[in-house]
């Protein structure tokens, strides 16, 4: 008789996956009002609004991803960097390089100069060799999340978002293929640089390939679509998935293909991509999503004082290689130096990218991964929500932006004025 009563008890595990769904659609919910209003009050940027919801839900045990991240989480996390990055793609004309070459090398030296400052400083702080290469190529990577998210809710647009855009896509490809390389090596005999390069050129081939063919496939599906029609986003969704979905398993990178996709379409269309409005709103939800997501494995890091100054140094490092970077190798590349400046600002934040290649470091070594995600998980917070306002003030002050906070406080003025007549 008590077994029939405590039977039924039995299947609460059956409803685990409903509570994990109603945990996220409320997450989301929260996040994307928070979101705006965070915008509204105060003129800061959304993803401030989702990193925060993200951060409160993972100190309080919300948001049931797992570290490191698998499953569905993980699936979801690649899929919002793929459709970032394929969109960040399409705007890159690889014509332009050729009418401005110096654009190329600036990208390599900043990459290099951040790589090699981040290796130095972590190995002067006493951390293993494995460790120090791993946090050093997680160093190079910026956030194309965050920088698409603020220049959508700005509406920013000129030369310097160009060249911001240009910029941190390229050295999110070099440390996503050279970070996917490193998995086969991190904790082996051979896991030197060396190796590491040898393999990213595999890494690379089979990301391109992947790339091609979701271009090749993708073109021959909009020859009998309306470009802006609901059909068409439902297409490129599917195709992005697909590559998400083929690109690990045949030894690349996901989101590496989606980027070399968007590339090679952007080749084969280079007139400038009217994007569906479907498209656009099913890219806002990953992208709240992919920032909650990030925020609550990144607030889980193991937070100390011994850890707080070698976080610190790493950024401190991090953000003075690529502002200098920048700035040295400004010359013959058609931007003023307060541009040049400004555009180095928006190469600061760390978003999914970032938290990607961790987990993945975890999970290819749990030895070391441990240790490159006790440094790397908060200094992805710090510089997420750091970077996001960074981000937002360089467009701003750099004209290409209308300031949120002086329309706020025009509104403000306004809605008064018309309370005070009669």
């Amino acid at each position: 008789m008590t077994n029939q009563w405590i039977a039924p008890w039995n299947v609460s595990a059956a409803f685990a996956p409903a509570l994990t769904t109603l945990e996220w659609a409320l997450l989301l919910g929260v996040a994307a009002f928070v979101g705006q209003g965070v915008q509204r009050l105060t003129g800061l940027p959304k993803v401030l609004g989702y990193a925060a919801v993200g951060a409160l839900a993972g100190l309080a045990g919300l948001a049931g991803a797992t570290w490191p991240l698998r499953g569905v989480g993980l699936f979801l996390l690649e899929l919002g960097i793929a459709v970032v990055l394929f969109e960040a793609g399409a705007r890159l004309p690889l014509r332009w390089f050729r009418h401005n070459p110096m654009v190329l090398v600036q990208s390599a030296a900043e990459s290099l100069l951040t790589f090699m400052a981040a290796y130095v400083a972590l190995h002067a702080l006493g951390l293993d060799v494995k460790v120090v290469r791993a946090l050093s190529v997680i160093a190079v990577a910026s956030s194309p999340a965050v920088l698409m998210r603020v220049v959508a809710d700005l509406r920013a647009n000129g030369p310097v978002t160009d060249r911001a855009i240009a910029l941190t896509t390229l050295n999110t490809l070099y440390a996503l293929t050279l970070g996917t390389a490193m998995l086969r090596t991190i904790d082996r005999g051979e896991g030197t640089m060396l190796a590491s390069l040898a393999f990213s050129l595999t890494v690379l081939g089979v990301s391109a390939l992947v790339g091609v063919v979701l271009a090749a496939v993708l073109t021959a599906a909009m020859r009998g679509l309306q470009a802006t029609s609901e059909d068409c986003a439902i297409v490129i969704l599917a195709g992005v998935a697909a590559c998400v979905s083929a690109a690990t398993p045949l030894g690349g990178s996901a989101p590496l293909a989606a980027l070399l996709a968007g590339l090679a379409l952007k080749q084969v269309h280079p007139r400038p991509w009217v994007w569906p409005r479907q498209l656009g709103t099913a890219a806002t939800v990953l992208s709240i999503m992919m920032f909650v997501l990030v925020s609550a494995m990144a607030v889980r890091g193991q937070w100390s004082w011994g850890i707080t100054g070698t976080v610190l140094a790493l950024i401190a490092v991090r953000a003075g290689a690529k502002v200098s970077s920048l700035l040295a190798t400004g010359f013959g590349t058609g931007m003023a130096l307060r541009q040049t400046l400004w555009v180095s600002a928006t190469l600061v934040p760390m978003s999914a990218v970032a938290l990607l290649l961790t987990s993945q470091f975890v999970k290819a070594s749990h030895s070391v991964g441990t240790q490159v995600a006790a440094i790397a998980l908060p200094v992805i917070l710090v510089t997420e929500l750091l970077g996001a306002m960074m981000v937002s003030v360089a467009l701003v002050r750099a004209g290409e932006a209308p300031a949120p906070w002086r329309g706020r406080k025009t509104d403000t003025a306004n809605a008064s004025d018309t309370e005070a007549r009669p």
